[in-house]
């Protein structure tokens, strides 16, 4: 759960300073939204990666759960028969 508030944190602060810096340059109207898009793109992209990361450590944390799981009832069980 910290590492997802982690990586959001970090994508939002990206974002804001991306936004901040592109606004913040002398730049003329269509070159400031052109690079306004570019960047967006390029967040938007970090994002799913991001977001990617998280599913998959996700799954491997309920696969490995359920393992444990399993584990701990095979050996309940394999006690209560002895």
């Amino acid at each position: 759960m910290k590492t997802s508030k982690l990586a959001l944190g970090a994508v939002v602060g990206a974002a804001i300073g991306v936004v901040a810096g592109v606004l913040a340059a002398p730049k003329s109207g269509k070159e400031t939204r052109e690079d306004l898009k570019r960047k967006a793109e390029d967040v938007r992209g970090k994002t799913a990666d991001t977001r990617d990361d998280l599913i998959f450590k996700a799954e491997e944390a309920i696969d490995d759960i359920k393992s444990r799981v399993i584990q701990a009832v095979d050996s309940a069980t394999s006690s209560k028969k002895k």
